[in-house]
């Protein structure tokens, strides 16, 4: 099962459709090209829902640290981190 993980956009790369994404202290660059609709510089601090190294949608903070509270309870985060980063192969 894959899941959309919340990650907080740490820095907006020079081409403006990819972002370094931050979940849980781990870093991966995600294409942001979904989610921007101006000015990509706008999106920097939001909180991202993270799906296949894209963001799909723009999470508020609480949103977020509930999702990662429901994934934590259902031992799913680490499972999702590792994917996030490609550790586990499919």
């Amino acid at each position: 099962m894959c899941l959309g993980v919340p990650g907080k956009i740490v820095k907006i790369n020079e081409n403006r459709s990819m972002a370094m994404v931050d979940v849980c202290g781990v870093q991966r660059e995600v294409n942001i090209s979904l989610i921007t609709q101006s000015d990509a510089n706008l999106l920097m601090n939001k909180w991202v829902l993270v799906h296949v190294g894209f963001a799909m949608s723009i999470l508020d903070e609480e949103e977020a640290q509930k999702t990662l509270d429901a994934l934590l309870a259902m031992s799913e985060l680490e499972h999702e981190v590792s994917d996030f980063l490609g550790l586990n192969n499919k």
